[in-house]
């Protein structure tokens, strides 16, 4: 006892101030004291040898403004406390955190989230709870992952409700999502008000809702929300943590009313500590609060807890210190806000509270620039009377299933993770699609455009016998069946873009902009995808062919000149054919000449025998006999190079003289902007815009305003007053070529568009719907029949999407293996002749030169088969010499083909010349008369 009582004469006490609600209606004012007097008692507890100990002052802020804002004035001004707990709403702490701001007082707020309080930028503030802007990723990440495109923020009209709104924003268009209303309610809203607020609501076709707003007034909007029927099966509704940590205190209030919402709560880690305290905290609370019955410790309790525990252990840091206010400046004025006195402790336990951490009993506490760091959210979903567990939301990894021991996820995160079931408004277990054309809705507006031509997309036509107005058309066709497709009712009433006489009220690009100034609710016709248009409005899928092309008249290209004959085949190609007769004709002389009487005579006769036999391959049988095995190799190779290109030929030239060749008369738009030719466009279209930007002259221009204008133009040409070219968009060019195919054709495209499609408001939840409609409506039959309906109206023509006929002359890249083929096989037939005959003549070669060779080249191979069954004459004849003539000519036979039997004939055999009378069928038999004269023996 002594030494207790001696401690405690030795502790330092520091006055410090707790400013909550008190009121008997507020019932967490008293939960926040009860945990931050139960906070000290478990410090000092754990921590007996502290000298400091911290002294509470409690003041009722009475849940406004002006109330803490008094009470903190007095406990800094009267009391002189070192620091404040407290207040507990964002629209107190505004104030009161000037006023610690001007003492040096630290003003701590455990349950003030409004991310507009770090705007004040006070060094003295400490925000010891989450921002309220670091919960808006993880109900953007819900909005995402169900894929819903429109949100309505409902909120409270306060800085707590104001301060979130543009980080939600913020948050919800980085994934796509719109927010096309805003609902405020003002903080004091009445019944009927909440209610006159949400049947505005109900009369949008947006169904999904984040509410932000204190647990009391929530309760009364879901009541209110469950007696007009917005608890029903379609709709969403997502509470924030504001409302979600404290989803025990509004369940008592409206059980039944908020089934099926989504909620996002602080995730707080389960420990042993937190266990414990729970139940001695309950025990607590419930012996200084009998009356209370229901009750329960929310993570605000919990950080207010873990405030008085940071703040003790500051105190304890800084020590004992000067507790002396002084006065800031001197000033004679009398108010009390200008006579403040400066806190002389305060910039130290600043400084302190900013190094403080420890694991609390909500999880980390760690200081950044004075705010608790952002930490794990979970999402519930309230059914019967609780919430069950739907999945966690973290800063590093997003949406996720489960946590581990340590608090982090251990599911990896993907585009769509598996979420527990959820039971939605209603009783639903299927996903709220966001949106729905409300029953008690207005009809859509949807704008038509007026046309003049090409009215097979669009025609809208006055029904003098009823007073309505039809629309027709192919567009019209394929939004209809689409919006058949659609698993839900879309009523609409078409709404032409016409003045009262029945023209055009402007262009398309005027038909598109009345979507962006909300006049019409949509448009559908033949609107083309532009980037310009994309800026103000969303399409849906195309539903046509894309690009702009243009459509020019078609000539007769078929040839009538003297020279038509040589156009079948290039230039390359004919001097090509024309050098291989010729070496063929050289290579068969080279294979026949000395075996063959018909390739021999004198050398006029021998050159023009090799041409006549070569060239006469083209157009018939020649009678010379190719009798070597090499020629006839090569003639049948050459024979079929030479069908192949006859026929060919033949083919090629037959299709230039009898076949229809048309052919555009310009195929480069480039073309007519250098030769200044006119060009047509379709009136009131987009194409105008762009024909300027390529570099046409607004001169060269012209607007057509029906078929039967471009195809007068068209005929005429620009040199009498008409157009070169008419430039459209491609399903158009196809609907005019259905009716004019045999006169024009398309060259294209030109232009990249993306072809014909609806149009709707940017973020339209209708979008999507209408894209996949068109997708499972164009995979159809029924597309085609519409298709065909619509193409068959203007005759029935063949695919005009090009030229009708290209260049049919023929190259030498398409005969070139052919000649590749002869030209190997020739080479090869040379090369084995060659390496024939050197081997058979090398002894001449050795003993006699190169120049006998040649001398042995041109005479006759009398060895040779083709000669062994010509007439021979005996050797006992004298010196008669028998002359053969040739069958093909009166010329007489060269000097060598003379056989003089007089004279001996030479045998070389292994150098040495033996004179021999005998014939000898192994040995080279040569003339011997001239060798002789010329190579003596002694020589």
């Amino acid at each position: 006892m002594a030494v207790a009582a001696a401690a405690e004469n030795t502790t330092i006490p520091v006055n410090v101030g707790v400013v909550v609600d008190l009121d008997a209606q507020f019932l967490g004012g008293k939960i926040f004291l009860s945990c931050i007097k139960m906070a000290l008692e478990d410090f000092y507890a754990s921590h007996a040898h502290f000298k400091t100990r911290l002294v509470l002052h409690t003041r009722n802020s009475e849940h406004t403004v002006v109330g803490a804002a008094s009470a903190a004035l007095d406990l800094i001004k009267n009391v002189q406390v070192q620091a404040i707990l407290g207040p507990v709403t964002s629209m107190q702490a505004c104030f009161v955190i000037n006023l610690g701001d001007q003492a040096h007082v630290p003003i701590l707020s455990f349950s003030a989230t409004s991310p507009s309080l770090t705007s004040l930028r006070s060094s003295y503030f400490f925000r010891l709870t989450q921002t309220d802007s670091y919960q808006v990723k993880a109900i953007s990440a819900i909005v995402k992952h169900f894929g819903w495109r429109q949100v309505v923020p409902i909120y409270v009209d306060n800085t707590y409700g104001e301060g979130v709104i543009p980080f939600l924003i913020d948050a919800l268009q980085d994934v796509d999502a719109h927010v096309p209303y805003r609902s405020v309610i003002p903080p004091s809203a009445t019944d009927d008000q909440v209610g006159k607020e949400l049947s505005n609501l109900m009369a949008m076709p947006t169904r999904v809702f984040i509410v932000h707003m204190t647990p009391k007034l929530s309760s009364s909007l879901f009541a209110k929300a469950k007696e007009i029927g917005m608890m029903s099966k379609g709709y969403v509704w997502i509470l924030t943590n504001g409302v979600g940590n404290r989803l025990w205190s509004i369940r008592s209030v409206a059980p039944n009313s908020m089934q099926g919402v989504l909620g996002v709560e602080t995730e707080v880690p389960i420990t042993m500590e937190l266990t414990n305290f729970r139940m001695k905290w309950k025990r607590q609370f419930q012996r200084d609060n009998p009356a209370i019955i229901d009750f329960d410790c929310d993570v605000f309790g919990l950080r207010a807890y873990d405030a008085a525990f940071a703040l003790a252990l500051a105190v304890e840091q800084v020590g004992n210190a000067s507790f002396d206010f002084q006065k800031r400046n001197p000033s004679f004025n009398s108010t009390d806000l200008d006579t403040f006195k400066a806190s002389q402790y305060g910039p130290k336990l600043v400084q302190a509270l900013s190094k403080t951490t420890f694991k609390g009993l909500a999880g980390e506490f760690s200081l950044k620039d004075g705010q608790l760091q952002p930490s794990t959210f979970k999402i519930v979903n309230v059914n019967g009377n609780g919430g069950s567990l739907v999945a966690f939301w973290t800063p590093e990894n997003g949406m996720v299933k489960t946590l581990n021991s340590t608090n982090i996820s251990i599911l990896s995160t993907s585009e769509k993770c598996d979420l527990t079931p959820i039971i939605w408004p209603g009783g639903s277990q299927s996903v709220p699609k966001g949106w729905e054309i409300p029953t008690n809705g207005k009809r859509l507006k949807i704008g038509v455009p007026m046309k003049v031509a090409f009215t097979e997309f669009v025609k809208v036509a006055k029904n003098h016998s009823t007073n309505t107005t039809d629309v027709t058309g192919f567009s019209i066709d394929v939004f209809k069946a689409a919006l058949e497709v659609l698993p839900y009712d879309l009523p609409f009433d078409f709404i032409p873009f016409a003045k009262p006489d029945g023209t055009s009220t402007g262009t398309y690009n005027d038909l598109v902009y009345q979507v962006y100034l909300k006049k019409f609710d949509a448009v559908v016709g033949d609107i083309t995808i532009t980037a310009n248009r994309s800026l103000y409005v969303d399409f849906t899928m195309p539903y046509t062919e894309s690009g702009v092309v243009m459509v020019v008249p078609i000539v007769d290209t078929r040839s009538k000149n003297a020279w038509v004959f040589l156009k079948p085949l290039t230039w390359d190609l004919w001097l090509t054919t024309f050098c291989f007769f010729v070496y063929i004709g050289f290579v068969i002389w080279v294979l026949e000449h000395r075996i063959n009487e018909d390739f021999r005579g004198p050398p006029s006769h021998q050159v023009g025998t090799s041409f006549w036999f070569s060239f006469s391959t083209m157009v018939f049988s020649h009678k010379e006999r190719v009798v070597s095995n090499l020629g006839r190799f090569l003639m049948i190779i050459w024979v079929f190079v030479v069908l192949v290109l006859s026929q060919s030929y033949t083919a090629n030239l037959a299709s230039l003289l009898t076949a229809e060749r048309l052919r555009p008369t310009v195929t480069d738009i480039k073309d007519l902007i250098r030769s200044g030719d006119s060009v047509g466009y379709m009136k009131n279209s987009f194409v105008h815009e762009l024909l300027k930007q390529i570099g046409f002259d607004e001169s060269k221009l012209k607007a057509m305003t029906s078929m039967e204008d471009c195809d007068q133009a068209l005929s005429k040409g620009s040199e009498k007053g008409g157009i070169t070219a008419f430039v459209n968009e491609t399903p158009n060019i196809k609907l005019f070529l259905a009716k004019y195919c045999s006169k024009y054709t398309m060259i294209g495209p030109i232009f990249k568009t993306d072809g014909f499609a609806f149009v709707f408001p940017k973020r339209s939840p209708l979008v999507p719907d209408i894209s996949q409609a068109i997708l499972n409506v164009t995979e159809r039959e029924k597309t085609m029949n519409i298709e065909n309906k619509l193409f068959s109206q203007e005759g029935n023509c063949q695919d005009n999407s090009g030229p009708k006929v290209s260049s049919n002359i023929l190259g030498l890249e398409s005969f070139w293996g052919l000649f590749l083929i002869a030209g190997v096989a020739s080479i090869l037939a040379l090369i084995i002749f060659v390496a024939s005959f050197l081997y058979k003549q090398r002894h001449i070669l050795k003993h006699a030169g190169v120049r006998a060779m040649f001398e042995i080249f041109n005479e006759k191979d009398l060895n040779s088969h083709a000669f062994k069954s010509s007439p021979q004459r005996n050797g006992s004849a004298g010196d008669q010499v028998e002359v053969k003539t040739s069958p093909n000519s009166n010329w007489r036979e060269s000097p060598f083909s003379y056989s003089n039997h007089t004279d001996k004939d030479f045998v070389f055999l292994d150098g040495q010349e033996t004179p021999s009378t005998t014939s000898h069928a192994s040995p080279v038999v040569v003339p011997t008369t001239e060798l002789a004269r010329r190579y003596p023996r002694n020589a």
